[in-house]
C-alpha cells in the first residue's frame, strides 16, 4: 500500500501546483510542455545501473508507449476545450468517473488477480464511482440577467453543436483509455521485466514530441510567449508527475496489475487528501452532495479492500 499512498500524494502536489499557477502568472499550458522534459531528466536519474533509454520500433511495448505520451497531451488538450464549451462540472465528471473503464477491464478482459472480488467489492465499486461523482460536482454559476430583462447565456453553453456536446464524451473516454492501456502495459510489458523506468520514459518521449509540436506552432502564430516563470512551474510540475505515475505503476505491479482494486483507491484518494488540503489552505467550501461523497468514498474504500485491511 505504500506505493498507492505515495502516489496519491505526490498526484496532490500536481493538483495544488495547477491551483496555485495563476496566483504567481503561470501559463499552464507552457508549464506541462515543458514538464515533460523534466519528467524525462528525474526519471533519466533513476534510471537502474545496466540500463538505457533507446527507441526500438519493433517493439509493440515501444509503439504503445509513444501512442500513450501522445495521448496525455490530448487528453490535456480535449480537457481543457471541453472546460471552456461545457463547464467545469461536466469535464471533472467525464475525467474522475472515466475509472470504470480501467476497472471494468481488469475485472473482465485482463482478469488480472491478486484477489476474488465478492459482493462488498463489487457495492465498493459502484460507491466508488458514485462517490466521484457527488465529490467532484460543482454547481455552473446562475445566469445573470442582462439590462433588457433577458437571461444572458454564457459563452460555452451559447449554440452547442452535437460536436460541442460530445467532449465529456471524448474526454471520458480518453482518459479510460490512457489508464486501460497503461494497466495493459503494466500487466504485459512492465511488471515482469523490470524496466518501468524505461518505458515510462518512452511514453513522456511521445509527450515530448506532441507538445513541442504544439508549443512550436503556437509561438509562430504568436499566441505563446516563453517566460522564465513558467519554465520554474515546469520543474514543479515535472518531479512530482513523474514520482506519481512511477508510484502509480510500482503500486500496478504490487497487486499483480488489479487496476479493479488500485484504480479507484487511487481516485478517491486523490479526492480526499485534495479535499482536505483545500479546505485547509484556500477555504474552499463543500457542497453538501461533496460533503457526502467524501463519507461515501471512505465506505467505498473500506468495502474493496476490506480483505487487506484485515491482513
Amino acid at each position: 500500500m505504500l506505493f498507492l499512498f505515495l502516489s496519491i500524494l505526490l498526484s496532490v502536489v500536481l493538483l495544488l501546483n495547477f491551483r496555485l499557477f495563476p496566483r504567481y502568472e503561470i501559463n499552464t499550458f507552457q508549464a506541462i510542455v515543458f514538464n515533460y522534459f523534466v519528467c524525462f531528466l528525474t526519471g533519466y536519474l533513476l534510471l537502474p545501473e545496466g540500463q538505457s533509454v533507446s527507441i526500438d520500433l519493433s517493439q509493440t511495448w515501444t509503439w504503445l508507449a509513444l501512442g500513450l505520451g501522445v495521448g496525455f497531451i490530448l487528453t490535456f488538450l480535449l480537457s481543457g476545450l471541453s472546460t471552456q464549451r461545457i463547464g467545469i462540472t461536466a469535464t471533472s465528471l467525464a475525467n474522475n468517473l472515466s475509472l470504470v473503464i480501467p476497472v471494468c477491464f481488469s475485472l473482465f478482459v485482463f482478469q488480472t488477480g491478486g484477489k476474488t472480488f465478492d459482493s462488498f467489492n463489487y457495492l465498493g465499486l459502484v460507491l466508488a464511482v458514485v462517490a466521484v461523482g457527488l465529490s467532484t460536482y460543482k454547481k455552473e454559476p446562475a445566469p445573470t440577467s442582462d439590462p433588457d430583462g433577458s437571461t444572458a447565456t454564457y459563452p460555452h453553453k451559447a449554440r452547442l453543436s452535437g460536436a460541442t456536446l460530445l467532449l465529456p464524451v471524448a474526454v471520458f473516454l480518453l482518459y479510460g483509455a490512457t489508464n486501460t492501456i497503461i494497466n495493459y502495459m503494466n500487466i504485459h510489458y512492465i511488471a515482469s521485466s523490470g524496466n518501468t523506468v524505461v518505458v515510462m520514459l518512452t511514453m513522456i518521449m511521445g509527450a515530448i514530441v506532441a507538445g513541442t509540436i504544439m508549443l512550436g506552432v503556437r509561438l509562430i502564430r504568436g499566441q505563446e510567449k516563453i517566460v522564465v516563470r513558467n519554465l520554474i512551474g515546469a520543474v514543479t510540475l515535472g518531479v512530482p508527475n513523474f514520482l506519481s505515475f512511477y508510484t502509480l505503476l510500482l503500486a500496478l505491479s504490487q497487486f499483480g496489475g488489479n487496476g479493479a482494486f488500485v484504480y479507484p483507491l487511487y481516485n478517491i484518494g486523490v479526492i480526499l487528501v485534495a479535499a482536505l488540503l483545500a479546505a485547509l489552505f484556500f477555504r474552499e467550501k463543500l457542497s453538501t452532495a461533496n460533503r457526502i461523497g467524501l463519507v461515501l468514498a471512505v465506505l467505498a474504500i473500506a468495502l474493496i479492500s476490506w480483505q487487506e485491511l484485515l491482513l
